[in-house]
Order: structure tokens, then C-alpha cells, then sequence
């Protein structure tokens, strides 16, 4: 009874939400009855006019991005400068995301009329004929459904989805272009039995792929993983897209690399959770499996994020060689680079000594002195940066004037953002920065 006084007063959310995103479903429609006099030829080149326009939306942002990713490259300039580069491109890079956002939503209509418009002409023509490209000779050659006859691709609507033979035969519904709506705007679905779950995905994934950053598909187990991206990949397919699932490939093979730079990505939540971890513990860079994320959608959300979420993902296992770590390999090598860099900072710290005094004692002769003083200071500092807490060092440092003195050249060094610093550093090999607590 209260229940239904309060719809009563607040109205129920359901309807509500059918309300906010049923004008998406009709400008969908309209765009779909637009579509009906197309060649199935210049039905497939609207994504590409598609991927044009995202291209074209977020151009400016992406040349910055190049540029300062450029900039970072240079050994050049100083820590800081880096860092400040690097803010830069994070800054860009979100303004980047958001731009995408605008720009996909703008589409919505006529991207998911494309998706519909595929699925209504495989399920009534049995097949799509179109002018054969590189992707249609690719697919044809991994899978039987496509037929390449003379200059034409044939591409069939019956294949093999995980051993179930699929006859398509799927057009989507106005309740499957709202759920689809709220797929891509972040919220969750809830679909009722018989209402086509799987089918609402394609629409938004179609759309966040065309950004060409990729799109994750996650689902609750390897089977289900395997047969969707068989059972709905086609319909990306045709348009260009490559799908894969990375359940098909083992950790860190150069299969799951190339899973991962498909368009639409296939698995479960444990392998993609697993592979994450897995980034998150290599030696190097190149060895991440991983894109940077862009737009993922969840099968079976409640299980996932709920019951799976229950269960924490642990890695763990023997190393390479026992108990021997990597550190172990690198030691050596550590301990001579130090070395050399304690004999190199020992020099520059007499040097420093014998070009003060000299300094401090000269008389008559200004030249000598300005050059002593400006050749024992920059020894000084190099010595400081080289081993700044070294015994030697501090105690030279205490004496009067010297302090003083290193801050002098310190500050020539590190004045217009340390333009003149690399030339202090070049003699090291390398700095410790101890304002910014780095070795360079």
C-alpha cells in the first residue's frame, strides 16, 4: 500500500527512465527508415564516415597530445620539465575523453540505425553482398560464413558460434534501442528475460568502438565469452571492426596482445583482472598487455561486480630462478656504476678545494680569480649532485662562505626552468635530486 502511494507521488523510476531515453529510440527510427534505399555497399561506408567524423571531432587534442608525447622524448630537458609535460597530456587526454563523449553522442542516432539496419538485412536477405576490401579477404579466410566471389564478399547469415550452428535472424526492438541508450551512458540495463540482453550490447558497442580506442565485452565465464564474440562479432565484422577474445589466447602471448588492440575485446572478468595485475608487475613497458581503457560493457553485471567481487584475485607463484630475485642479476652492475660515480664526485670535490683556495688567495689578477671561482663552483655543485650525502661534501659545506657559494652557482644553473643545468649534470653518471626525491 505505501509502496504504491509513493509511485503514486514520486512516480515510478522504470517509467521515468522509458520517458528520458525514449526520444533516443525515435530519432533512431527515423534515422533507420533513411537507411532502407542504401546499397549495402554504402550502407557499410557510413562507418567509415563514422570514424571521419570522431577523427575529425578530436584532431586538435590529439595533435597536442603527439607533440608534447614528442617533447617528453628529449634527454634534453630536466625532471621537472618532464613532469610538467606529462600534466599536460593527462590534461589533454581527458579533455580528449570528453570530446569523444559529445561527439558519439551526437551520432547515437544514426550508429545504432546502422546496427539495426545490418541486422534487419541479414535477418530478411540471408546475406550481404558488397565490394570485396582487405577485411573481407581476411575474415573469409578464418571463417566460412564470408564468401569472396570475383570482386564481391558474400557474407552469409548462418555460422558457428562455440559449436552452436547461429542462423541470424535478430532485428532490434525499441525496448532493445533504450536499453542500449543507457548501456552507453554508463547505467545498467535490466532486461527481462526473452528481451534480447545480448543483442542491446551490440548498439553500444558499436558506437564506442568507432572512437578506435577499443571496447571490452566482460563476461561472467570463458564459454560465454567465446561463443558472443562468434555469435555477435559478424555484425562488427562486416563494418570493419576486429573482435576478439582474449579466453583464446594465453597470458601474455603475442595473441592476447593482439586480442587487446582489436577493436571489440571478448572475456571474462577473472582474465581481464588477471591481466591487469599482470601489467602491473612487469620489468618493462613493453611487455604490458593492456590498452589504456576506453568503454567497457558487463554481462551479467550482478554476478560480476557482486558475487565475483566476493572472491579477491591473487597472484602469486615461484620466480625464474627459486628464491634469487632480480635485484640480485642488477647488484653488480649497481655497485660499479656507484663506485665510478664516488671516485668521479671524490675528483670533482678536490678540484672544487684546490679552484676556491686558489680563488680566495689570488690577488691582483681579476681574470684568475672570476675563472677559479666559476671553475671550482661548478665542480662543487657537480660533486653535490653526484653524492649529495656524502661525509666529505657536508663537511666542506659547513665551512664558511662555501654553502653560500654552491647555492650561487646552483641558482645560474637553475634559473629559465635549469635551461643550463644539463650542462652541469653531463660529467655525472647521474643526478640525485633530493628536492624531488629522483635520480636521474
Amino acid at each position: 500500500m505505501i509502496s504504491g502511494l509513493l509511485k503514486k507521488i514520486f512516480g515510478d523510476k522504470t517509467q521515468k527512465d522509458i520517458k528520458e531515453l525514449g526520444p533516443f529510440a525515435d530519432k533512431v527510427n527515423e534515422a533507420f527508415s533513411l537507411l532502407q534505399g542504401l546499397s549495402d555497399d554504402d550502407l557499410r561506408a557510413k562507418t567509415v564516415d563514422f570514424k571521419a567524423r570522431v577523427s575529425e571531432y578530436t584532431q586538435p587534442t590529439q595533435k597536442q597530445i603527439k607533440e608534447l608525447k614528442e617533447q617528453t622524448k628529449s634527454n634534453t630537458i630536466s625532471i621537472q620539465d618532464k613532469e610538467e609535460l606529462f600534466n599536460k597530456i593527462e590534461a589533454l587526454e581527458k579533455e580528449d575523453d570528453e570530446l569523444i563523449e559529445e561527439v558519439l553522442l551526437e551520432l547515437l542516432p544514426e550508429a545504432y540505425a546502422v546496427v539495426k539496419e545490418t541486422s534487419r538485412r541479414l535477418a530478411e536477405n540471408k546475406k550481404l553482398v558488397v565490394t570485396a576490401n582487405e577485411n573481407d579477404i581476411r575474415v573469409a579466410a578464418e571463417k566460412e560464413h564470408v564468401v569472396i566471389e570475383g570482386d564481391k564478399a558474400i557474407w552469409n547469415n548462418e555460422w558457428d558460434a562455440a559449436g552452436t550452428p547461429v542462423v541470424w535472424n535478430m532485428v532490434h526492438y525499441d525496448v532493445q534501442l533504450i536499453g542500449g541508450t543507457a548501456l552507453h551512458q554508463g547505467k545498467i540495463a535490466e532486461m527481462q528475460t526473452g528481451e534480447g540482453k545480448t543483442l542491446v550490447s551490440t548498439l553500444p558497442v558499436y558506437l564506442n568502438a568507432l572512437a578506435g580506442k577499443g571496447v571490452h565485452v566482460v563476461t561472467v565465464n570463458d564459454y560465454l565469452a567465446r561463443r558472443d564474440a562468434l555469435w555477435m562479432g559478424p555484425l562488427y565484422e562486416f563494418h570493419g571492426m576486429r573482435v576478439d577474445c582474449i579466453d583464446n589466447h594465453q597470458p601474455h602471448s603475442e595473441g592476447r596482445i593482439n586480442a587487446y588492440k582489436a577493436d571489440v575485446t571478448f572475456g571474462t572478468n577473472n582474465e581481464f583482472g588477471f591481466d591487469y595485475l599482470r601489467d602491473n608487475m612487469v620489468s618493462s613497458p613493453d611487455e604490458i598487455v593492456q590498452q589504456k581503457h576506453h568503454f567497457a560493457i558487463i554481462d551479467e553485471v550482478d554476478s560480476v561486480l557482486v558475487d565475483d567481487a566476493r572472491t579477491p584475485l591473487i597472484i602469486s607463484g615461484p620466480t625464474a630462478r627459486g628464491g634469487q630475485q632480480e635485484f640480485i642479476d642488477l647488484k653488480p652492475q649497481i655497485e660499479r656504476l656507484v663506485s665510478a660515480q664516488r671516485k668521479l664526485v671524490t675528483t670533482l670535490l678536490a678540484e672544487a678545494k684546490s679552484k676556491i683556495s686558489k680563488a680566495e688567495k689570488a690577488e691582483g689578477d681579476k681574470k684568475a680569480v672570476k675563472q677559479n671561482a666559476e671553475e671550482g663552483g661548478l665542480a662543487l655543485l657537480r660533486a653535490f649532485r653526484g653524492l649529495p650525502k656524502s661525509k666529505p661534501i657536508i663537511k666542506y659545506l659547513s665551512e664558511p662562505g662555501i654553502k653560500v657559494q654552491l647555492q650561487k652557482v646552483e641558482n645560474f644553473y637553475m634559473q629559465d626552468n635549469n635551461k643550463e643545468m644539463p650542462k652541469a649534470d653531463e660529467v655525472l653518471y647521474f643526478v640525485i635530486d633530493e628536492k624531488n626525491n629522483t635520480i636521474d
